[in-house]
């Protein structure tokens, strides 16, 4: 069996879903493709910044986000139970001046939500084999739940994550590191900071992310280099009575976890002819900021635009701009969280207290401050 159709989305994470509502608000002819039976219900990615809500308000969900998540709008460093950092975003140039915490699995029932309401649905499950350029054109070959099918499309978007097939088969080079693992848990615990923080703790131990989410819980993340790949509540506690507070958090329950490897990595290109790549296929970075979903809903708001123009047009100029404008936003990203990755997980102790004094010195300073926020919340 055979379709045909202008473009063919691979993966309906966030960036693949977003790129899709994108091509359907605008009347392009697309299909959307994934490998798993059905979307995935964990939390992952857990923060949507202001910059991203600006970006998704054009494909109106951003609505339901802000009405389903928990608005934080402080973002502290600190030193066990000392403040070093105080970044601020309601003083953001944005009508939404927070940090909006809101679980991957529940984006993406959003985002599938949206996608239905507008007379399309995510195709599953259909696994990509290969791909072939002839003509200008893409054929793709499928395997799907009633067997082998075949896709020809004008454009293919890549948005199949780290391991992408459709990069892989394109012959982008996806260069780069791994730091090390780290663990992750969302729990229920007694916890003495307010839900209107999130927190990075830089401590002897090492480093510590808590933040909070709906539901009474709370995202813990943790730099270890033998964490269990099924954390315990005893495994959390450990890390959070090391490099947390000094007392008033006790976690009662583990809801998910899992241990997770840390990759710094940038496609060479983000076009290469009719393929197109968007959210972690083209790059994947630290947690550190909570960039990852963001950069990419990013990229898929661009990336719809840019497509619809070049169909509409006949002129693959705006696919060039979109090429070269996010793979520029994705180095400056991977930047930034490469070097505060390397910040937070010094390893002599003396580096770590000579750091610890240096952010407390500087986070009196209003204009790092704003600079901070700006950085954050994904403003260049």
């Amino acid at each position: 069996m055979a379709v045909i159709t202008d473009v063919l989305v691979v993966g309906a994470g966030p960036a693949g879903l977003a790129t899709a509502i994108g091509l359907a608000q605008r009347g392009i002819d697309f299909r959307i493709v994934d490998a798993l039976p059905e979307a995935q219900n964990t939390s992952r990615a857990a923060v949507i910044h202001a910059a991203t809500l600006e970006s998704l308000r054009g494909l109106q969900v951003e609505g339901r986000l802000i009405a389903q998540g928990i608005k934080v709008p402080n973002f502290r460093m600190r030193d066990r139970d000392s403040v070093l950092l105080h970044v601020d975003f309601t003083g953001l140039p944005s009508p939404t001046p927070y940090a909006l915490m809101i679980p991957q699995d529940e984006s993406e029932r959003i985002l599938i939500d949206r996608l239905a309401a507008l007379g399309h649905v995510v195709e599953r499950p259909v696994r990509l084999q290969g791909i072939e350029i002839t003509g200008g054109r893409i054929r793709a070959g499928c395997v799907g739940p009633h067997g082998e099918l075949v896709i020809e499309a004008r454009y293919i978007v890549g948005a199949d994550g780290e391991k992408s097939t459709v990069r892989t088969q394109a012959g982008i080079g996806f260069p780069g590191e791994t730091y090390g693992s780290f663990l992750l848990a969302d729990v229920r615990m007694d916890w003495p900071i307010a839900k209107d923080e999130v927190t990075l703790f830089f401590s002897e131990a090492g480093t510590l992310v808590v933040a909070p989410m709906s539901g009474d819980r709370h995202r813990v993340v943790a730099q270890l280099p033998d964490a269990p790949s099924v954390p315990t509540v005893s495994d959390v506690q450990k890390v959070i009575d090391t490099r947390g507070p000094r007392s008033g958090a006790g976690v009662r329950e583990i809801l998910w976890g899992s241990r997770f490897q840390v990759h710094h990595k940038l496609a060479d290109r983000f076009r290469d002819g009719s393929v197109l790549l968007v959210g972690d296929a083209a790059h994947v970075h630290s947690p550190a900021g909570g960039q990852g979903m963001n950069l990419g809903l990013r990229d898929a708001a661009a990336l719809s635009q840019a497509l619809a123009e070049a169909i509409r047009n006949g002129s693959d100029a705006a696919l060039d701009g979109y090429a070269a404008a996010r793979r520029s936003a994705a180095a400056e990203v991977l930047a930034t969280t490469d070097r505060l990755t390397r910040v937070a997980t010094l390893s002599d102790p003396a580096s770590r207290w000579l750091r610890n004094r240096a952010i407390g010195a500087l986070g009196f300073l209003p204009v790092v401050r704003s600079y901070a926020a700006r950085k954050l919340a994904g403003f260049s």
